[in-house]
Protein backbone atom coordinates (compact mmCIF):
# COMPACT_ATOMS: atom_id res chain seq x y z
CA UNK A 1 0.00 0.00 0.00
CA UNK A 2 1.57 3.43 -0.75
CA UNK A 3 2.82 5.84 2.53
CA UNK A 4 0.74 8.59 1.62
CA UNK A 5 -2.78 8.53 -0.47
CA UNK A 6 -4.78 11.84 -0.33
CA UNK A 7 -6.95 14.14 -2.66
CA UNK A 8 -3.63 16.54 -4.10
CA UNK A 9 -1.02 13.67 -4.79
CA UNK A 10 2.55 13.58 -5.14
CA UNK A 11 3.20 16.36 -8.12
CA UNK A 12 1.73 19.70 -5.97
CA UNK A 13 3.74 18.21 -2.84
CA UNK A 14 6.99 18.05 -4.98
CA UNK A 15 5.88 21.43 -6.61
CA UNK A 16 5.90 23.14 -2.44
CA UNK A 17 4.08 25.95 -1.47
CA UNK A 18 3.18 28.00 -3.79
CA UNK A 19 2.15 31.80 -3.31
CA UNK A 20 -1.53 32.33 -2.41
CA UNK A 21 -3.59 35.10 -4.09
CA UNK A 22 -6.94 36.79 -2.26
CA UNK A 23 -10.25 35.74 -2.43
CA UNK A 24 -12.53 38.29 -4.11
CA UNK A 25 -14.33 41.01 -1.94
CA UNK A 26 -16.35 43.62 -3.18
CA UNK A 27 -17.38 44.68 -6.88
CA UNK A 28 -15.02 44.52 -9.42
CA UNK A 29 -15.38 45.45 -13.23
CA UNK A 30 -13.87 43.62 -16.05
CA UNK A 31 -13.34 42.95 -19.76
CA UNK A 32 -13.51 39.53 -19.73
CA UNK A 33 -14.19 37.16 -16.93
CA UNK A 34 -12.68 33.72 -16.58
CA UNK A 35 -13.93 31.07 -14.20
CA UNK A 36 -11.77 28.43 -13.51
CA UNK A 37 -7.31 28.14 -12.41
CA UNK A 38 -6.71 25.45 -14.52
CA UNK A 39 -4.79 25.10 -17.70
CA UNK A 40 -7.56 26.18 -19.90
CA UNK A 41 -8.45 29.40 -18.13
CA UNK A 42 -4.90 30.59 -17.63
CA UNK A 43 -4.12 29.49 -20.94
CA UNK A 44 -6.95 31.73 -21.75
CA UNK A 45 -5.85 34.57 -20.06
CA UNK A 46 -2.20 34.18 -21.11
CA UNK A 47 -3.50 34.69 -24.99
CA UNK A 48 -5.93 37.27 -24.00
CA UNK A 49 -3.31 39.47 -22.39
CA UNK A 50 -1.19 39.07 -25.86
CA UNK A 51 -4.55 39.95 -28.05
CA UNK A 52 -5.29 42.94 -25.77
CA UNK A 53 -2.84 44.65 -23.83
CA UNK A 54 -5.23 46.85 -22.41
CA UNK A 55 -7.94 44.62 -20.91
CA UNK A 56 -8.88 44.18 -18.09
CA UNK A 57 -8.64 40.45 -17.17
CA UNK A 58 -10.30 38.67 -14.28
CA UNK A 59 -9.99 35.06 -13.16
CA UNK A 60 -12.02 33.38 -10.20
CA UNK A 61 -11.22 30.06 -8.48
CA UNK A 62 -12.60 28.06 -6.55
CA UNK A 63 -9.45 26.97 -4.43
CA UNK A 64 -6.07 27.27 -5.37
CA UNK A 65 -4.83 27.72 -9.36
CA UNK A 66 -3.87 24.45 -10.59
CA UNK A 67 -4.76 22.14 -7.81
CA UNK A 68 -7.15 20.44 -9.53
CA UNK A 69 -6.76 18.22 -12.16
CA UNK A 70 -4.76 20.23 -14.08
CA UNK A 71 -1.92 19.68 -10.89
CA UNK A 72 -2.69 16.08 -10.49
CA UNK A 73 -2.79 14.26 -14.41
CA UNK A 74 -0.05 12.40 -15.71
CA UNK A 75 1.65 15.43 -17.30
CA UNK A 76 1.28 13.80 -20.80
CA UNK A 77 1.70 16.44 -23.31
CA UNK A 78 0.33 15.33 -26.36
CA UNK A 79 -1.85 16.19 -29.57
CA UNK A 80 -4.43 14.33 -30.87
CA UNK A 81 -3.27 12.36 -33.76
CA UNK A 82 -4.47 9.29 -32.47
CA UNK A 83 -8.01 10.62 -32.64
CA UNK A 84 -7.61 11.79 -36.12
CA UNK A 85 -9.69 8.61 -37.31
CA UNK A 86 -12.67 10.07 -35.04
CA UNK A 87 -11.66 13.89 -36.37
CA UNK A 88 -12.03 13.12 -40.06
CA UNK A 89 -15.07 11.00 -39.22
CA UNK A 90 -16.88 13.98 -37.80
CA UNK A 91 -15.71 16.86 -39.39
CA UNK A 92 -14.01 16.18 -42.69
CA UNK A 93 -10.44 15.76 -43.82
CA UNK A 94 -9.39 19.79 -44.41
CA UNK A 95 -10.90 20.24 -40.88
CA UNK A 96 -9.76 17.46 -39.12
CA UNK A 97 -6.06 17.92 -39.97
CA UNK A 98 -6.44 21.82 -39.04
CA UNK A 99 -7.65 20.61 -35.28
CA UNK A 100 -4.57 18.08 -35.51
CA UNK A 101 -1.86 20.31 -36.53
CA UNK A 102 -3.04 22.93 -33.91
CA UNK A 103 -2.92 20.22 -30.97
CA UNK A 104 0.56 19.17 -32.47
CA UNK A 105 2.10 23.30 -32.27
CA UNK A 106 0.13 23.58 -28.98
CA UNK A 107 2.39 20.75 -27.80
CA UNK A 108 5.71 22.74 -29.04
CA UNK A 109 4.05 25.80 -27.92
CA UNK A 110 4.07 24.51 -24.55
CA UNK A 111 8.15 23.75 -24.53
CA UNK A 112 9.01 27.23 -25.98
CA UNK A 113 6.35 28.36 -22.89
CA UNK A 114 8.50 26.85 -20.16
CA UNK A 115 11.88 28.05 -22.23
CA UNK A 116 10.81 31.73 -22.99
CA UNK A 117 9.46 32.15 -18.99
CA UNK A 118 12.13 30.14 -16.99
CA UNK A 119 9.74 27.41 -16.14
CA UNK A 120 11.41 24.23 -14.79
CA UNK A 121 7.99 21.91 -15.73
CA UNK A 122 10.47 19.41 -16.29
CA UNK A 123 9.33 19.48 -20.18
CA UNK A 124 10.67 16.65 -22.23
CA UNK A 125 9.73 15.59 -25.90
CA UNK A 126 10.64 12.06 -26.13
CA UNK A 127 7.62 11.12 -27.81
CA UNK A 128 4.76 8.75 -26.90
CA UNK A 129 4.37 5.33 -26.91
CA UNK A 130 0.80 3.01 -27.37
CA UNK A 131 1.67 -0.63 -27.28
CA UNK A 132 -0.84 -3.77 -27.31
CA UNK A 133 -0.91 -5.83 -24.23
CA UNK A 134 -2.80 -8.69 -25.83
CA UNK A 135 -3.85 -9.69 -29.99
CA UNK A 136 -7.29 -8.21 -29.38
CA UNK A 137 -5.51 -5.01 -29.48
CA UNK A 138 -2.40 -5.59 -32.22
CA UNK A 139 -2.70 -2.97 -35.00
CA UNK A 140 -5.34 -1.00 -32.49
CA UNK A 141 -3.45 1.95 -34.19
CA UNK A 142 -4.31 0.98 -37.56
CA UNK A 143 -6.32 3.57 -38.71
CA UNK A 144 -4.59 6.73 -37.38
CA UNK A 145 -1.85 5.37 -39.39
CA UNK A 146 -3.37 5.58 -42.29
CA UNK A 147 -5.57 8.91 -41.49
CA UNK A 148 -2.09 10.29 -41.14
CA UNK A 149 -0.61 8.92 -44.10
CA UNK A 150 -3.45 9.92 -47.00
CA UNK A 151 -3.38 13.59 -44.70
CA UNK A 152 -0.15 14.44 -45.32
CA UNK A 153 1.58 13.82 -42.13
CA UNK A 154 2.90 10.54 -42.01
CA UNK A 155 5.56 10.90 -39.92
CA UNK A 156 3.16 12.04 -37.11
CA UNK A 157 3.58 8.27 -36.03
CA UNK A 158 5.56 4.84 -36.57
CA UNK A 159 4.25 1.70 -36.18
CA UNK A 160 6.88 -0.37 -33.81
CA UNK A 161 7.39 -4.05 -33.39
CA UNK A 162 7.26 -5.91 -30.66
CA UNK A 163 10.73 -6.04 -31.05
CA UNK A 164 11.09 -2.21 -30.84
CA UNK A 165 8.85 -1.61 -28.31
CA UNK A 166 11.17 -3.92 -25.98
CA UNK A 167 13.77 -1.81 -26.94
CA UNK A 168 12.49 1.45 -25.26
CA UNK A 169 10.42 -0.40 -22.68
CA UNK A 170 10.38 -4.13 -22.02
CA UNK A 171 8.07 -5.26 -19.87
CA UNK A 172 6.39 -8.90 -20.65
CA UNK A 173 2.89 -7.69 -21.36
CA UNK A 174 4.22 -5.74 -23.85
CA UNK A 175 3.46 -6.62 -27.60
CA UNK A 176 4.09 -3.97 -30.93
CA UNK A 177 3.49 -0.73 -30.68
CA UNK A 178 2.86 2.48 -32.30
CA UNK A 179 5.27 5.94 -31.35
CA UNK A 180 3.94 9.73 -31.51
CA UNK A 181 7.40 11.57 -31.70
CA UNK A 182 5.52 14.29 -30.95
CA UNK A 183 4.48 13.89 -27.94
CA UNK A 184 6.18 15.21 -24.07
CA UNK A 185 5.94 15.17 -20.29
CA UNK A 186 5.86 17.42 -17.31
CA UNK A 187 5.33 17.75 -14.02
CA UNK A 188 1.95 18.64 -14.11
CA UNK A 189 1.68 20.98 -11.12
CA UNK A 190 5.31 22.79 -11.94
CA UNK A 191 3.78 23.43 -15.34
CA UNK A 192 0.55 25.27 -13.67
CA UNK A 193 2.22 26.57 -11.10
CA UNK A 194 4.90 28.75 -13.83
CA UNK A 195 1.81 29.57 -15.79
CA UNK A 196 -0.10 31.25 -13.22
CA UNK A 197 2.82 32.97 -11.99
CA UNK A 198 3.18 34.27 -15.77
CA UNK A 199 -0.57 35.13 -16.23
CA UNK A 200 0.06 37.12 -12.46
CA UNK A 201 3.05 38.94 -13.75
CA UNK A 202 1.05 39.80 -17.20
CA UNK A 203 -1.43 41.90 -15.04
CA UNK A 204 -4.19 39.28 -15.29
CA UNK A 205 -6.33 40.12 -11.71
CA UNK A 206 -6.46 36.44 -9.86
CA UNK A 207 -8.46 35.70 -6.79
CA UNK A 208 -8.64 32.13 -5.37
CA UNK A 209 -10.81 30.59 -2.53
CA UNK A 210 -13.58 32.60 -4.82
CA UNK A 211 -16.02 30.17 -5.93
CA UNK A 212 -18.82 31.57 -8.14
CA UNK A 213 -22.23 30.56 -6.50
CA UNK A 214 -24.31 32.47 -9.70
CA UNK A 215 -23.90 33.93 -13.07
CA UNK A 216 -26.86 35.87 -14.74
CA UNK A 217 -26.39 37.74 -17.98
CA UNK A 218 -28.48 41.53 -17.62
CA UNK A 219 -28.08 43.40 -20.82
CA UNK A 220 -24.92 43.65 -22.25
CA UNK A 221 -22.88 42.28 -18.84
CA UNK A 222 -21.96 39.28 -17.22
CA UNK A 223 -22.76 39.07 -13.42
CA UNK A 224 -20.70 36.29 -11.28
CA UNK A 225 -21.17 36.77 -7.72
CA UNK A 226 -19.49 34.93 -5.16
CA UNK A 227 -19.38 34.28 -0.98
CA UNK A 228 -17.41 37.76 -1.17
CA UNK A 229 -18.09 39.91 -3.99
CA UNK A 230 -19.32 40.34 -7.64
CA UNK A 231 -17.59 40.86 -10.82
CA UNK A 232 -18.93 42.89 -14.04
CA UNK A 233 -17.75 41.70 -16.94
CA UNK A 234 -18.37 42.03 -20.79
CA UNK A 235 -17.43 38.64 -21.50
CA UNK A 236 -16.77 35.17 -19.91
CA UNK A 237 -15.16 31.83 -20.36
CA UNK A 238 -16.26 28.94 -18.03
CA UNK A 239 -12.93 26.96 -17.72
CA UNK A 240 -13.78 24.51 -14.55
CA UNK A 241 -13.51 20.97 -16.39
CA UNK A 242 -15.74 18.64 -14.21
CA UNK A 243 -17.44 21.35 -12.33
CA UNK A 244 -19.32 22.37 -15.76
CA UNK A 245 -21.46 19.11 -15.27
CA UNK A 246 -23.70 20.70 -12.70
CA UNK A 247 -24.69 23.47 -14.97
CA UNK A 248 -28.18 23.08 -16.48
CA UNK A 249 -27.04 24.14 -20.02
CA UNK A 250 -24.19 21.59 -19.97
CA UNK A 251 -25.20 18.62 -17.86
CA UNK A 252 -26.30 16.90 -21.37
CA UNK A 253 -22.72 17.22 -22.71
CA UNK A 254 -20.31 15.18 -20.45
CA UNK A 255 -19.99 12.33 -18.25
CA UNK A 256 -17.73 12.21 -14.96
CA UNK A 257 -15.25 9.50 -14.19
CA UNK A 258 -12.23 9.14 -11.97
CA UNK A 259 -8.71 8.31 -12.66
CA UNK A 260 -6.39 7.23 -9.97
CA UNK A 261 -2.51 7.25 -10.06
CA UNK A 262 0.67 5.85 -8.33
CA UNK A 263 4.01 6.59 -7.66
CA UNK A 264 6.92 4.49 -6.95
CA UNK A 265 10.41 5.38 -4.85
CA UNK A 266 13.07 6.14 -7.08
CA UNK A 267 13.84 3.21 -8.89
CA UNK A 268 16.35 4.14 -11.80
CA UNK A 269 18.00 0.48 -11.74
CA UNK A 270 14.86 -1.17 -12.52
CA UNK A 271 14.19 1.24 -15.47
CA UNK A 272 17.73 0.63 -16.35
CA UNK A 273 17.17 -3.00 -16.31
CA UNK A 274 14.09 -2.81 -18.78
CA UNK A 275 15.56 -0.30 -21.04
CA UNK A 276 13.05 2.92 -19.95
CA UNK A 277 15.17 5.31 -20.21
CA UNK A 278 14.44 7.52 -22.94
CA UNK A 279 11.60 9.35 -20.84
CA UNK A 280 8.92 8.13 -23.39
CA UNK A 281 5.26 8.32 -22.30
CA UNK A 282 3.76 5.06 -22.54
CA UNK A 283 -0.57 3.56 -22.12
CA UNK A 284 -1.80 0.29 -23.48
CA UNK A 285 -4.44 0.12 -25.81
CA UNK A 286 -7.80 -0.63 -23.45
CA UNK A 287 -10.56 1.62 -23.48
CA UNK A 288 -9.61 1.29 -19.41
CA UNK A 289 -6.48 2.92 -20.11
CA UNK A 290 -3.79 2.47 -18.47
CA UNK A 291 -0.78 5.12 -18.61
CA UNK A 292 2.71 5.84 -17.29
CA UNK A 293 5.64 7.44 -17.08
CA UNK A 294 9.08 8.34 -15.74
CA UNK A 295 10.70 11.18 -13.86
CA UNK A 296 13.76 13.20 -13.76
CA UNK A 297 15.11 11.22 -10.56
CA UNK A 298 13.73 7.55 -11.52
CA UNK A 299 10.39 7.40 -10.40
CA UNK A 300 7.34 5.54 -12.28
CA UNK A 301 4.24 6.95 -11.89
CA UNK A 302 1.12 4.91 -13.27
CA UNK A 303 -2.13 5.52 -13.74
CA UNK A 304 -5.59 3.81 -14.58
CA UNK A 305 -8.57 5.05 -16.08
CA UNK A 306 -10.95 2.28 -15.14
CA UNK A 307 -12.03 4.73 -11.89
CA UNK A 308 -15.94 4.51 -11.29
CA UNK A 309 -18.35 6.97 -12.83
CA UNK A 310 -19.91 10.29 -10.79
CA UNK A 311 -23.15 10.42 -10.35
CA UNK A 312 -24.51 13.91 -11.42
CA UNK A 313 -21.17 16.26 -10.44
CA UNK A 314 -21.46 15.01 -6.45
CA UNK A 315 -18.02 13.43 -6.53
CA UNK A 316 -17.93 13.02 -2.81
CA UNK A 317 -14.17 12.97 -2.44
CA UNK A 318 -14.08 9.28 -4.42
CA UNK A 319 -12.99 10.99 -7.33
CA UNK A 320 -9.63 11.87 -4.90
CA UNK A 321 -9.26 9.27 -2.34
CA UNK A 322 -10.28 5.90 -2.64
CA UNK A 323 -8.04 2.90 -1.01
CA UNK A 324 -9.81 0.36 -3.47
CA UNK A 325 -9.06 1.11 -6.62
CA UNK A 326 -5.44 2.34 -5.81
CA UNK A 327 -4.83 -0.98 -4.20
CA UNK A 328 -6.02 -2.20 -8.04
CA UNK A 329 -4.03 0.30 -9.79
CA UNK A 330 -0.89 -0.85 -7.48
CA UNK A 331 -1.87 -4.63 -9.03
CA UNK A 332 -1.82 -3.42 -12.42
CA UNK A 333 1.64 -1.54 -11.84
CA UNK A 334 3.38 -5.26 -10.47
CA UNK A 335 2.16 -6.79 -13.17
CA UNK A 336 3.21 -4.26 -15.60
CA UNK A 337 6.53 -4.39 -14.21
CA UNK A 338 7.59 -7.44 -12.10
CA UNK A 339 11.05 -5.89 -11.09
CA UNK A 340 9.38 -3.85 -8.99
CA UNK A 341 8.71 -6.32 -6.56
CA UNK A 342 9.87 -4.77 -3.02
CA UNK A 343 9.80 -1.58 -4.26
CA UNK A 344 7.49 1.01 -2.35
CA UNK A 345 4.92 2.64 -3.67
CA UNK A 346 5.24 6.43 -2.06
CA UNK A 347 2.05 8.26 -3.41
CA UNK A 348 -1.30 7.59 -4.45
CA UNK A 349 -4.26 10.06 -5.45
CA UNK A 350 -6.79 10.35 -8.03
CA UNK A 351 -9.26 13.46 -9.47
CA UNK A 352 -12.37 13.74 -11.59
CA UNK A 353 -12.36 13.60 -15.36
CA UNK A 354 -14.79 15.04 -18.07
CA UNK A 355 -15.06 13.00 -20.65
CA UNK A 356 -17.22 14.51 -24.11
CA UNK A 357 -19.30 11.90 -25.81
CA UNK A 358 -17.07 12.35 -28.91
CA UNK A 359 -13.63 11.88 -26.70
CA UNK A 360 -12.93 15.24 -28.59
CA UNK A 361 -12.53 18.71 -26.52
CA UNK A 362 -15.43 21.32 -26.70
CA UNK A 363 -15.29 24.58 -27.00
CA UNK A 364 -19.20 26.03 -27.00
CA UNK A 365 -20.81 29.37 -26.55
CA UNK A 366 -23.54 29.10 -23.65
CA UNK A 367 -25.26 31.95 -24.66
CA UNK A 368 -23.82 35.47 -25.94
CA UNK A 369 -21.09 36.34 -25.02
CA UNK A 370 -20.01 33.35 -22.55
CA UNK A 371 -17.77 30.58 -24.01
CA UNK A 372 -16.90 27.48 -22.20
CA UNK A 373 -14.49 24.64 -22.55
CA UNK A 374 -14.68 21.13 -21.34
CA UNK A 375 -13.96 17.43 -22.52
CA UNK A 376 -10.68 16.73 -22.52
CA UNK A 377 -11.32 13.17 -21.44
CA UNK A 378 -8.53 12.75 -19.93
CA UNK A 379 -5.97 14.44 -22.58
CA UNK A 380 -6.41 18.29 -21.78
CA UNK A 381 -2.35 19.22 -20.73
CA UNK A 382 -1.70 19.53 -24.44
CA UNK A 383 -4.74 20.21 -26.58
CA UNK A 384 -5.39 23.06 -23.09
CA UNK A 385 -3.21 25.74 -24.86
CA UNK A 386 -4.75 25.53 -28.18
CA UNK A 387 -7.86 25.60 -26.67
CA UNK A 388 -6.94 28.55 -24.65
CA UNK A 389 -5.56 30.86 -27.57
CA UNK A 390 -9.27 29.84 -29.30
CA UNK A 391 -11.04 31.14 -26.18
CA UNK A 392 -9.07 34.15 -26.73
CA UNK A 393 -10.03 34.91 -30.24
CA UNK A 394 -13.86 34.16 -29.57
CA UNK A 395 -14.28 36.88 -26.58
CA UNK A 396 -12.48 39.00 -28.58
CA UNK A 397 -14.54 39.05 -31.50
CA UNK A 398 -11.86 37.92 -33.89
CA UNK A 399 -12.53 35.79 -36.87
CA UNK A 400 -9.59 33.82 -37.63
CA UNK A 401 -7.77 30.22 -37.27
CA UNK A 402 -8.05 29.69 -34.04
CA UNK A 403 -12.04 30.69 -33.75
CA UNK A 404 -12.84 28.76 -36.70
CA UNK A 405 -11.51 25.27 -35.46
CA UNK A 406 -13.41 22.26 -35.72
CA UNK A 407 -13.72 21.68 -32.24
CA UNK A 408 -15.52 25.32 -31.64
CA UNK A 409 -19.39 25.19 -31.75
CA UNK A 410 -19.72 21.72 -32.94
CA UNK A 411 -22.42 19.92 -32.77
CA UNK A 412 -23.61 18.65 -29.53
CA UNK A 413 -23.55 14.68 -29.02
CA UNK A 414 -25.96 14.03 -25.92
CA UNK A 415 -25.42 11.73 -23.09
CA UNK A 416 -28.77 10.27 -20.93
CA UNK A 417 -29.93 12.54 -17.42
CA UNK A 418 -29.69 11.55 -14.57
CA UNK A 419 -30.07 8.94 -12.97
CA UNK A 420 -29.79 7.22 -16.33
CA UNK A 421 -26.27 8.26 -16.83
CA UNK A 422 -24.86 7.11 -13.67
CA UNK A 423 -26.75 3.44 -13.57
CA UNK A 424 -26.50 3.11 -17.52
CA UNK A 425 -22.58 4.55 -17.09
CA UNK A 426 -21.60 1.93 -14.55
CA UNK A 427 -23.03 -1.23 -16.04
CA UNK A 428 -21.28 0.07 -19.26
CA UNK A 429 -17.69 0.49 -17.46
CA UNK A 430 -18.42 -3.21 -15.41
CA UNK A 431 -19.15 -4.42 -19.13
CA UNK A 432 -16.04 -3.18 -20.95
CA UNK A 433 -13.86 -3.95 -17.41
CA UNK A 434 -14.79 -7.40 -17.76
CA UNK A 435 -14.61 -7.69 -21.94
CA UNK A 436 -11.12 -6.43 -21.47
CA UNK A 437 -9.79 -8.74 -18.56
CA UNK A 438 -11.05 -11.19 -20.69
CA UNK A 439 -9.16 -10.34 -24.23
CA UNK A 440 -5.97 -9.76 -22.24
CA UNK A 441 -6.68 -13.41 -20.87
CA UNK A 442 -6.75 -14.57 -23.89
CA UNK A 443 -10.62 -15.25 -23.75
CA UNK A 444 -14.08 -13.92 -25.10
CA UNK A 445 -16.66 -12.43 -23.00
CA UNK A 446 -20.21 -13.75 -23.03
CA UNK A 447 -22.92 -12.23 -25.23
CA UNK A 448 -24.45 -10.20 -22.74
CA UNK A 449 -21.71 -8.31 -21.82
CA UNK A 450 -20.33 -8.06 -25.17
CA UNK A 451 -23.62 -6.23 -26.23
CA UNK A 452 -23.75 -3.97 -23.07
CA UNK A 453 -20.13 -3.15 -23.98
CA UNK A 454 -20.84 -1.98 -27.39
CA UNK A 455 -23.97 0.19 -26.47
CA UNK A 456 -21.81 3.34 -26.14
CA UNK A 457 -20.46 3.30 -30.17
CA UNK A 458 -24.41 2.32 -31.21
CA UNK A 459 -25.35 5.49 -29.52
CA UNK A 460 -22.71 7.38 -31.42
CA UNK A 461 -20.47 8.16 -28.11
CA UNK A 462 -17.25 7.43 -28.07
CA UNK A 463 -15.22 5.34 -25.07
CA UNK A 464 -11.97 4.99 -26.78
CA UNK A 465 -9.34 6.93 -28.96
Amino acid sequence: MPERHDAEGYWLAEAGDLPADPPLEGTVDADVLIVGGGYTGLWTAWHLRRLDPSARIVLLEAGRCGHGPSGRNGGFVNGLWFSLPALRQRFGAGRAIAVARAAQASVDAIGEFCRDQGIDAWYRRAGYMQTSTAPAWDEAWEQVVQACAELGEPDACEPLTAEQVRERCDSPLFREGILYPGGATVQPARLAAGLAAAVRASGVEIFEQSRVLGMARRGKEVMADTNGGRVHAGAAVLACGAALVGMRRLRHRLTLTSSHIVITEPVPDVLAEINWTGGECITDSRAMIHYFRTTPDGRIAFGWGGGRVVYGSRTGGRAEVAPEVIAEVERHLRRFFPGLAGRRIEHAWGGPIDISPSHLPVVTEVESGVWAAFGYTGHGVGPSQMVGRSLASLVTGRDDDHSRLAIVGSPAIRVPPEPLRFLGGSLIRRAILTKETHQEEGRTAGPVTRAVAAIPEKLGIHVSR
